[in-house]
Formats: C-alpha cells, sequence, structure tokens
C-alpha cells in the first residue's frame, strides 16, 4: 500500500522568507508596471469643446486628440465617466480651460498631473481678467474665448505645448497648422472690430443669462450692465431680489435685447423682462459650448462670427 505523503507546514522562518519573496516580487511587478505605463501615454486630451477644436485645427493630422465634452455641454457641470478619467491619466498632453470652468473635472485633471501627465491651463497664459460683479467677484474669469485676441495667444500656447509634449509630431507641420488657425482668429477679431465699432454709445451695454462676456465686453468696450444669474458659474441661481435689481437696471439703461445661452432656457430672461416692464427681446447666443454640426456652432470660428453677428444686430436694431 502507498501512503500519500503530506506536504510539510512550513515554520516560522520559512514563512517569514515566502512572505519577503511575495512583496519584492510585487514591488518588482508594480515598478515593471510603472514603466510601461510611462511608455505607453498616447494622444492629446482637452477637456472643452471649444479648446478641443482649436487643438484638433493645430495638430491636424500629426496625433490623436479626443475631446472629452461633447457639443452642448456645459463645462460648469460635465462630469467624466471612468474611461475618460484613464485616458486622462495615460495622455501625452492634456489641454483644459482652467481658472476653474471645468468645476467637475478639475480633480480628474489634477489626478492626472500627479501621476505625471503634462497639462496645460490655457486660460492661465492668456492675461486672465477677473469677475468684477456678483457672487464669482474677485475670482478669475474663465471664458476668455469670448476675445478672440486672446484666443489667437491660445492658439499659440497649445502650439508650442504640442511640440514640446507630444512624441513623433512633425514641428514644422504643427507649427504651420497654428499659424494658418491664428489667422482666422485674427480675422473673427477684425470683423468683430468693425461690427461693433458702428453701434452707438448708448448701445454698446449687455445684459446675459450669467456673466460670460467679461473679455467681449473689455476688448470692444461694451458695458455689462448685469446677468440674469449674478455669477460665473451656470450652477448659481438668482434670488428675486437679484431679478428686481437687474430689471431696474435694464429699465434704466434701455437695453432693446438680454442674450441668453443657446443651450439654456431662456425663462429667467424672459421673468427677468417681464419684471422690467419694458418690452425687451431675448436673443440666444453661443456662450459655454460648440454645437453639432448644423446647429450654428459647430466650430469656434462659426460660433463667434455667430454670436458677433447676433450680438450687433440685436443692439442696432430700433
Amino acid at each position: 500500500m502507498v501512503t500519500a505523503m503530506s506536504t510539510p507546514t512550513p515554520g516560522p522562518r520559512a514563512a517569514r522568507v515566502a512572505a519577503a519573496a511575495a512583496v519584492a516580487l510585487a514591488l518588482t511587478t508594480a515598478a515593471t508596471g510603472c514603466a510601461a505605463f510611462g511608455g505607453d501615454r498616447s494622444g492629446i486630451v482637452v477637456t472643452t469643446n471649444i479648446l478641443g477644436d482649436a487643438t484638433r485645427a493645430i495638430v491636424g493630422d500629426e496625433a490623436e486628440v479626443t475631446v472629452l465634452m461633447g457639443p452642448n455641454a456645459d463645462p460648469h457641470s460635465f462630469g467624466i465617466s471612468a474611461p475618460q478619467a484613464a485616458a486622462l491619466e495615460s495622455a501625452e498632453l492634456v489641454v483644459y480651460n482652467g481658472l476653474g470652468l471645468e468645476e467637475g473635472v478639475l480633480r480628474n485633471v489634477e489626478a492626472a498631473a500627479e501621476a505625471g501627465t503634462p497639462v496645460l491651463e490655457v486660460g492661465a497664459g492668456v492675461d486672465p481678467i477677473d469677475y468684477t460683479d456678483g457672487d464669482t467677484a474677485g475670482t478669475p474669469d474663465p471664458h476668455f474665448w469670448t476675445d478672440p485676441v486672446r484666443m489667437a495667444d491660445a492658439v499659440d500656447l497649445v502650439a508650442d505645448e504640442v511640440v514640446e509634449r507630444v512624441s513623433g509630431v512633425d514641428a514644422d507641420r504643427v507649427r504651420d497648422n497654428a499659424d494658418a488657425y491664428r489667422a482666422e482668429v485674427e480675422a473673427l477679431h477684425t470683423d468683430a472690430e468693425e461690427a461693433f465699432g458702428a453701434l452707438p454709445d448708448d448701445r454698446r451695454r449687455l445684459v446675459t443669462n450669467h456673466h460670460v462676456f467679461g473679455y467681449l465686453a473689455q476688448r470692444y468696450d461694451f458695458e455689462v450692465v448685469g446677468a440674469v444669474i449674478p455669477s460665473g458659474t451656470t450652477l448659481a441661481s438668482p434670488s428675486s431680489a437679484d431679478l428686481e435689481s437687474l430689471a431696474s437696471a435694464v429699465a434704466d439703461s434701455g437695453v432693446p435685447a438680454v442674450f441668453a445661452d443657446s443651450s439654456q432656457p431662456d425663462r429667467l430672461a424672459q421673468v427677468m423682462a417681464e419684471e422690467a416692464g419694458v418690452d425687451i427681446e431675448v436673443v440666444p447666443l453661443f456662450t459655454e459650448s460648440l454645437t453639432a454640426e448644423g446647429e450654428g456652432a459647430a466650430t469656434y470660428l462659426e460660433m463667434t462670427a455667430a454670436n458677433t453677428e447676433a450680438i450687433a444686430g440685436a443692439l442696432s436694431a430700433d
């Protein structure tokens, strides 16, 4: 009869040796994984669709560009999925607006930076201004793209980072793309100067659904009478006192139109107009996001041209 032999139970010393070997193996595997992760970085990830559109024009076919926010997204409330968060951490470059715009994505961008991903906060590099009114007064205004001059500067910032950070790109081609796109953005500024310059001083006043056109106002010498939501974010809500105060300002200024974001209901703007007791038009603008193709603002160039036409037309109407 053959008797099965039992496996001897290891003693304390053997157990310690085995445990130490397991830890060493785990550390070696983790280190190898980190090295592989660093070597596997690829592509560019952009948070907002406005900067995504510009980045794609700059990069062309030189690298893959992934844009997190789809058409008509609200960057203040947008949140990302687990796969999108992973894409941030494995990218060669992350481009984001910054200055507090992407309220639901900032922690993911910070996590990516901590994991070693190069990140570019575009808004911080284009001479940002602060809000001057409402509950965000004194904090940076992130809506720099409403000023084409600053957007043209943003083009250069993105091009520089792409050339420096993204492997395998043709630097000359990226620079050429950036120069061509910047020229188109600068043409938007020329058109806006002409359109807004034709407005009389008493028509160069803006009322919007929230504080979003501070840069445009500074560049083209507009007065911002106020906002229906007295804040730099769409996540805030106006009080009845806010609406009453703005209604009085609108009535006193005689502005013929209130501008509301095209992707959001204009109910508050309508209520404010009724409070003012004046006949006032509510005009939709594209402010926080690009639209789908065929909806009026599928690109930054289309968006800005449409807004210039809408603002100039509404404020010049009798």
